[in-house]
């Protein structure tokens, strides 16, 4: 199948729809409301399930209830509607489910308004509900890359029953660049040893995120952290852009990353010796490879928020190398000639 173009928004969907996804549950919020709205037209026809329900809170609880009898589980929101599903998404990380979830970022604080921005950062990768989880945080850059990452997320959801999340922004999900999609994958219920299908024939199964006593609640920590450990071990993934020779290094995701390589081209065309290394799981994040990548090296660390994932470039390098901001918060997006002022002014 030759590449197609397609809105971000709409190819997560299909994407996800292509990875055998059963169960799609959302609200529509600015700027992921095409998902919902491509899902409402799809999941029907093909005879899966599409709900729009009454709120944020109500979509990550049907997540939460699908995962429960096994289904491959997905919603998608944008930042408000995150800070919603904060609670949810602990119940279903307690209770070791599986389950998918986009968040197509905007500016904050509060409501804040419909333009693209970073600002989610921390909220996802350091879990943002309560208690000691981290969800598995894939950061595409390219519409490609949300297909290709909304079904990477799905295996990895179900290969260590967790939440997996990606953490996009408005400029990604309304981009249109031309996309391979992979062939549809129907869906095949598997029995898991976990999900509730009637109990006949065999012990009854709960699925609970509730331990009243101490030493049980501890049980469940204990296991999710082991999961934590392969996970960090096994999943990191970065890329890196002309760093060989690199004297400064640009850190960013996401769509900061894309005007951070236009910004490296002008200056190599300009003989300033930039490159840029991009983190695909800001969780688990890459410390090691970055900081392998930095020796030497001034660092730009460029966001579009006020500095959130600057805190995992400092623990990465260790106060070695100088670090060095940029970021705009807002929703406001720089040019790639602002990037560029940036690294002259670190290249003396």
């Amino acid at each position: 199948m030759g590449k197609i173009l397609m809105k971000g928004n709409e190819a997560m969907a299909e994407a996800a729809i292509r990875a055998g996804c059963e169960a799609y549950y959302g609200y529509p919020i600015t700027p992921q409301t095409e998902v919902l709205e491509y899902m409402a037209r799809r999941m029907p026809r093909l005879g899966r399930v599409f709900v729009q329900a009454e709120s944020e809170l109500a979509a990550v609880n049907m997540v939460y209830g699908a995962a429960c009898a096994g289904a491959r589980a997905m919603t998608s929101t944008s930042s408000p509607g995150f800070s919603l599903m904060q609670e949810g998404i602990s119940y279903i990380v307690c209770s070791e489910l599986p389950a998918v979830i986009v968040n197509v970022m905007r500016g904050g604080p509060g409501l804040g308004n419909i333009q693209p921005a970073q600002g989610d950062y921390n909220q996802m990768v350091r879990g943002g509900g309560h208690g000691d989880y981290h969800p598995i945080v894939l950061a595409p850059s390219t519409v490609q890359e949300t297909v290709d990452h909304v079904i990477l997320a799905f295996d990895l959801a179900e290969a260590y029953r967790t939440v997996v999340m990606i953490i996009a922004d408005g400029m990604i999900g309304q981009i249109m660049e031309p996309v391979e999609l992979p062939e549809l994958r129907e869906p095949v219920r598997q029995e898991r040893d976990y999900s509730l299908r009637g109990c006949v024939g065999r012990e009854k199964r709960i699925i609970t995120s509730l331990y009243l006593g101490g030493p049980s609640l501890q049980k469940v920590n204990d296991r999710i952290q082991a999961r934590l450990a392969q996970i960090v071990a096994r999943e990191q993934r970065w890329e890196t852009f002309s760093c060989e020779d690199a004297e400064v290094v640009i850190v960013a995701f996401g769509t900061a990353a894309r005007i951070a390589k236009t910004a490296i081209r002008q200056a190599r065309a300009q003989g300033i010796k930039a490159g840029l290394f991009r983190p695909i799981t800001v969780y688990p994040y890459p410390y090691d490879a970055l900081a392998e990548e930095s020796a030497g090296k001034k660092l730009l660390v460029f966001e579009l928020n006020a500095g959130q994932m600057l805190e995992d470039v400092r623990l990465a390098v260790c106060g070695s190398v100088p670090i060095s901001f940029f970021g705009k918060t807002g929703g406001v997006v720089p040019l790639p000639e602002d990037v560029l002022e940036e690294i002259k002014a670190l290249s003396g």
